[in-house]
């Protein structure tokens, strides 16, 4: 596993309008070498593509498409996530007032000692107090 992957950039990667050299470059080292995230990564991801489905701004078609696009990806989940919420995870959302879901991802990268790939404003400065190294800006 290169980093702990944040679906901030996961769905950067389905939108090329909102590609940038960053986001490719860590969608070709996901391809090289895998990613790590937690269990609830694909809920998220699906979520946001239903959303933008909703808004109008992907067709059903698309959507069904992008979803096996990141299924197919490398991307280890983390089976340890839902025991950490009660305790870690729950310590990293307090301290920096964080959703419970971008918490997981900085419990995750702070427990593997893993970068966290991430555009998440608040996700970033938390990973940098941390002494996280941050991929993705």
């Amino acid at each position: 596993m290169s980093f702990v992957l944040d679906n901030s950039v996961a769905l950067r990667w389905c939108f090329e309008d909102e590609r940038t050299p960053a986001t490719t470059a860590l969608l070709e080292q996901v391809g090289e070498s895998g990613a790590l995230a937690p269990g609830l990564w694909p809920l998220e991801a699906l979520n946001g593509l239903l959303v933008a489905e909703r808004r109008g701004r992907l067709e059903a078609s698309r959507r069904r498409r992008l979803v096996g696009f990141l299924r197919a990806l490398p991307i280890s989940l983390d089976d340890e996530t839902p025991r950490q919420a009660w305790t870690a995870t729950m310590g990293l959302a307090e301290r920096f007032s964080l959703s419970a879901y971008d918490a997981a991802y900085l419990e995750l990268a702070q427990r593997h000692g893993l970068p966290l790939a991430t555009l998440d404003r608040d996700l970033r400065e938390a990973a940098t107090e941390l002494g996280i190294s941050v991929l993705g800006g």
